[in-house]
């Protein structure tokens, strides 16, 4: 009986391997993001846009533009909304994440403020923003600009929000940090995530439109 249980864990392994693999390509990772660039967030709560410049973090704009490109976001939740703090988000498929997370995106210094509005990649250490990325909903320079912990120092902001921040604002903050502990474990999982956490928005969609 476990002979069977065994094999059957295997050959689920390797389908849902196959599966990412069919969805990720390593030639999208060679494509870079131009100098500047506005995406539009189809929201839960309504639209807002958000103006990218490649020149405060060009590792991490690069990263950004290629998974908008192949709509990395799409359903993406905003798991973390803490009021007067951030609004992170970030992908509940966990093979997909995983993919995009094996070629590592460098490490860049903070060449602008964590002001409200601004827009950075979520990290824990080294060579780590690859999934997550936050909106800061007041400033909260210069303390995410200089903080220092596990090797690393701040994070590099590389947009902001040119329209919408109201609906930025109104997304529901009432769970805090909370979901966290669901979205830092080894699986995500989307359904978990709904029954736990079911007022929760999410993104339907981001597009580049100029």
């Amino acid at each position: 009986m476990w002979q069977n249980k065994y094999l059957w864990g295997c050959a689920l392994i390797l389908l849902l391997s196959a599966c990412a693999g069919s969805k990720f390509k390593q030639s999208w990772l060679k494509t870079p993001a131009p100098d500047s660039f506005t995406v539009r967030f189809s929201t839960t709560k309504g639209q807002f846009d958000i103006a990218v410049q490649r020149k405060l973090s060009p590792a991490a704009a690069d990263r950004f533009y290629q998974q908008v490109t192949h709509r990395f976001y799409d359903d993406a939740y905003f798991y973390r909304v803490v009021p007067g703090f951030v609004a992170q988000f970030g992908p509940t498929d966990t093979l997909m994440k995983n993919a995009w997370a094996e070629t590592k995106v460098p490490d860049e210094p903070v060449l602008a403020s964590n002001t409200r509005g601004a827009l950075a990649y979520a990290r824990s250490g080294k060579e780590t923003r690859n999934a997550d990325l936050f909106i800061n909903t007041q400033s909260n320079s210069p303390r995410l600009d200089t903080i220092r912990y596990n090797g690393v120092t701040g994070f590099p902001v590389f947009g902001h929000v040119v329209q919408g921040m109201d609906v930025v604002d109104s997304l529901y903050n009432g769970y805090a940090n909370q979901p966290m502990r669901l979205m830092d474990s080894v699986h995500r999982n989307t359904q978990l995530l709904n029954q736990r956490f079911p007022k929760l928005d999410r993104i339907k969609r981001i597009r580049i439109i100029r």
